[in-house]
């Protein structure tokens, strides 16, 4: 999914969980006696022999706790692991259930170092944003996620704004009015921090509340709405284990919108 974000960006007890985020995970550093292993040599290891092991290597003198692996329906690839009263339970998206051995000994390294604060070497979490970035993997994850997520659309309609008349507009002035309509609709709550976001799964284009409102100038709510339109435009392009969601084509067309400035100095003040 796809967000834009406002220009104003917005820790211990027990028991302890960490989902998995691997926004801040891209520059850390190897851990002393972490080790790579050939992969052949984990094709018999279970999931729970592995994040035993790899608990090892990152706590060699903490006793070794209970070790249990859950796999969940999730509507996307979420993992996460919690620790209470010396039991490790990981619950683990079932979409990684067929993944291989290493790439489980990726996201074991990724899950229990954020856990016990030893970040994971840029190796594994290359390894596990590579396995995601297959284009096979990529397919089951969009699928899975239109089969079991549930997105709350409104409809275009608000208080003062219509968001079909908004994005019927902008499509005549800068797409020719070739672009297909998705679904449109507003966010539940007035938020400041998520302005608008486009969901590909769902194909659909969600705008925050808060510019439904006559004290918000217009050319706000179509900044906006262009910027989401734009990802339909350009969509994410997936090279090797990166992904690149604003492109230099998207960058520069963003910079097409009459009034770019304007509506971004708005938008800083809302």
């Amino acid at each position: 999914m796809t967000m834009l974000h406002s220009f104003r960006m917005h820790p211990p007890g027990e028991p302890l969980q960490f989902p998995l985020n691997l926004g801040d995970w891209g520059t850390n550093a190897a851990q002393p006696g972490e080790v790579e292993r050939p992969v052949e040599t984990m094709q018999a290891e279970p999931p729970d022999a592995i994040f035993r092991r790899v608990f090892r290597v990152l706590r060699p003198r903490t006793p070794m706790p209970e070790v249990e692996v859950r796999w969940r329906k999730y509507a996307g690839v979420h993992s996460s692991v919690r620790l209470e009263q010396g039991k490790l339970a990981l619950k683990i998206s079932d979409l990684l259930e067929s993944s291989p051995p290493a790439v489980i000994e990726a996201l074991a390294f990724i899950l229990l170092g954020k856990l016990y604060r030893k970040p994971a070497s840029k190796a594994h979490v290359h390894r596990y944003n590579l396995y995601l970035n297959r284009r096979d993997v990529r397919r089951d994850m969009h699928l899975t996620r239109q089969i079991r997520g549930r997105k709350f659309i409104s409809g275009p309609q608000g208080q003062v704004y219509n968001l079909q008349e908004v994005f019927a507009g902008l499509n005549q002035r800068y797409f020719n009015g070739m672009m297909a309509a998705p679904e449109l609709g507003w966010s539940r709550t007035r938020n400041k921090r998520l302005l608008g976001h486009f969901d590909p799964c769902h194909n659909a284009i969600i705008i925050s509340r808060i510019f439904d409102s006559g004290n918000v100038a217009r050319i706000a709510l179509e900044f906006v709405m262009y910027h989401e339109m734009l990802h339909l435009r350009f969509p994410t392009e997936y090279r090797g284990a990166k992904r690149c969601i604003h492109t230099p084509e998207f960058k520069k067309a963003e910079k097409e919108f009459a009034g770019w400035k304007e509506a971004s100095e708005l938008l800083k003040r809302l």
